[in-house]
């Protein structure tokens, strides 16, 4: 929720998602005086996020700090953005938990309603295309290859202006794919109005619900990745999204099970050694 915060909503959200076991055991004036706001602020922040009091939300804070300890056996400084005194263990450690958690968080944040209708609309389509910039191109394309594997009519575009041309020609019987961890990437929105103008259904697949992304697709898949200001797309949001996109996948292709077998083992056994020339095989070795 962060892109939707206020300047001192988001300087309190911040302070919490860096330390959140001492946040939980602070009292609303100590939080507001540790972020340099005032208590009207922090108010805001816990009932923007869906708390009607501070004390519920304190509690539902620590038993969620203490949840991930003691599951993941990370110590505190593990919340903490990557500093330049880390050693290379630190920064393995901090990295690691933050992409641990973003899997876990986005399993269970997963509406399976929306990823059902996201399946179904896919598994029928005559054409997917998919658009992403910078890291959800490389998740984009990661999409298409799967469904092209198991013979879905699937296209990838990284490039804005080659994106819209094909969507533009699209119809009711096509879907699109947007992909943008923030929501705001103003051509992947694009890309989804110029799509839904031409017919086609739109899935979009962020970690903000309440974004420009969010309002355009008819279908939202959301994850709950963790950034910080020193990884930005960082592969938390990364591995996220590939996660998600695993399980659209399966689901897909389960929808034809005997077909998406047999077209998996083709597509297999053509890329095995045995079936390069021997000179091939040799400058493979």
């Amino acid at each position: 929720m962060l892109p939707s915060l206020r300047p001192s909503e988001r300087a309190v959200a911040e302070a919490i998602l860096a330390e959140p076991s001492q946040a939980a055991a602070m009292g609303i004036g100590d939080l507001a005086s540790r972020c340099d706001t005032s208590t009207t602020s922090v108010v805001r922040f816990y009932k923007k996020v869906g708390y009607a009091g501070y004390s519920e939300f304190r509690l539902d804070l620590a038993r969620e700090a203490a949840r991930e300890n003691v599951a993941n056996d990370v110590p505190s400084e593990a919340y903490t953005d990557i500093d330049k005194s880390d050693s290379l263990h630190d920064i393995v450690t901090k990295i690691a938990f933050n992409e641990t958690m973003s899997i876990s968080d986005t399993a269970e944040l997963l509406d399976l309603s929306r990823l059902s209708e996201a399946v179904h609309l896919i598994s029928t389509a005559r054409k997917t295309d998919i658009f992403g910039i910078g890291a959800g191109a490389l998740v984009g394309q990661d999409l298409q290859q799967k469904l092209h594997r198991i013979g879905k009519t699937a296209f990838s575009w990284s490039e804005a202006h080659a994106a819209w041309t094909s969507a533009a020609l699209l119809d009711s019987s096509c879907v699109v794919v947007g992909i943008s961890h923030s929501g705001t990437t103003i051509d992947t929105v694009e890309f989804l109005r110029i799509a839904k103008e031409a017919g086609a259904t739109t899935i979009g697949i962020t970690n903000h619900e309440d974004s420009p992304l969010g309002r355009e697709a008819d279908v939202l898949l959301c994850t709950a990745a963790r950034e910080s200001p020193f990884r930005p797309g960082a592969l938390g949001s990364r591995i996220a999204q590939m996660m998600l996109v695993d399980c659209l996948f399966v689901g897909i292709a389960q929808q034809s099970y005997a077909e998406s077998i047999t077209a998996l083992r083709k597509t297999h056994a053509v890329i095995q050694p045995s079936r390069l020339p021997q000179n091939a095989r040799k400058a493979r070795d």
